[in-house]
């Protein structure tokens, strides 16, 4: 633990720069637990840090990486032990507290969820926070009387980590789900994960002046925002819902109050980073059951620490789907 790679984002004449460093414990943000890391992952998040092309940090220098699952090296938190596996996604990771881009990290103990049962330490970082986002949608949505039975659910950005998982976990709890996607190559792996039909960007006019449309959807997950969450607004039936977590096509939304109040829709804004740790643990335990997909093979993609910058541009072209798992190398 003398000393460790970490990938560390600097400000340098007004722009973000990432690159490996070597550092010391005694570098990194305070914390009463050091987790020697096993796993990381990427997220369009950790994309937009590492390259500056959204303000997500809050403070330079800072060791990128909102996920981390690995081992207990050292607790001062009678709640951790040395060994223990542990998982943390969130939270000021990455953005203003040092995070999961570093074979050591060291976080404040309220923010460790302990590995559940059923999941191993790369199965948790190829969830992170993309499944644990898409799980928690689900679960608002379902809070909000979403079931099986009601209708399609519409996933937007379904080649993504987020999405791809979201139609995974949703096709498992007896969903009719209907993936969005501008990729048209990439039917043949949303059929592999669950989706029962493909509607592509291509067909819908999101850009239409109509306050209502026709009514299609029961439950709609929401990754891109802009128009695309204004049009999912527009024809979500009645009494349907729609969850937020996304801006990859635009921060702004232009829509009327009709879907609101002639149709009694809802929509639902979901902040994975800062979900409180009761709700957190039982997310992460539907993710140990029900939630969990069967198809990780399909979903992820493994990359070694070294090579974690060539990641970023190609997910900033859209060129990758599903999840991104960044291995360690721990001899396991």
């Amino acid at each position: 633990m003398s000393g460790f790679r970490a990938y560390r984002i600097f400000e340098e004449n007004g722009k973000s720069q990432g690159r490996f460093v070597d550092l010391a414990l005694d570098d990194l943000d305070p914390g009463e637990v050091v987790i020697q890391t096993h796993y990381s992952s990427v997220n369009y998040k950790d994309v937009l840090a590492a390259t500056g092309a959204g303000k997500v940090i809050r403070r330079f220098p800072c060791v990128g990486g909102v996920d981390v699952s690995g081992v207990v090296a050292s607790s001062t938190d009678a709640r951790f032990t040395v060994g223990e596996k542990v998982l943390v996604t969130g939270y000021d990771m990455g953005v203003a507290h040092d995070g999961g881009f570093a074979e050591y990290v060291r976080v404040p103990a309220d923010w460790l969820v302990p590995l559940p049962s059923a999941l191993s330490l790369f199965e948790a970082m190829a969830l992170g926070t993309a499944g644990f986002t898409a799980a928690l949608a689900i679960h608002r949505l379902e809070q909000n009387e979403l079931a099986p039975g009601k209708g399609k659910v519409v996933v937007t950005g379904a080649t993504g980590g987020v999405g791809s998982l979201a139609i995974c976990m949703l096709a498992q709890l007896g969903y009719y789900v209907v993936a969005l996607t501008r990729k048209d190559g990439e039917h043949a792996y949303l059929k592999a994960l669950g989706a029962s039909e493909i509607l592509s960007r291509g067909e819908i006019d999101v850009k239409s002046p109509r306050p209502l449309e026709k009514a299609q959807w029961a439950g709609a997950l929401d990754a891109v925002g802009g128009d695309t969450l204004a049009w999912l607004l527009r024809t979500t039936q009645q009494d349907g819902a729609v969850a937020s977590f996304g801006n990859a096509g635009g921060v702004e939304l232009h829509t009327t109050v009709f879907p609101f109040i002639l149709r009694g829709v809802k929509l639902l804004g979901v902040d994975s980073a800062a979900t409180a740790m009761p709700l957190r643990k039982q997310i992460w335990q539907r993710l140990d059951g029900g939630y969990k997909p069967r198809e990780f093979a399909q979903i992820t993609h493994t990359v070694p620490f070294a090579q974690l910058p060539e990641i970023f541009p190609k997910m900033m072209r859209g060129e990758t789907r599903g999840r991104t798992v960044v291995d360690f190398g721990i001899k396991r």
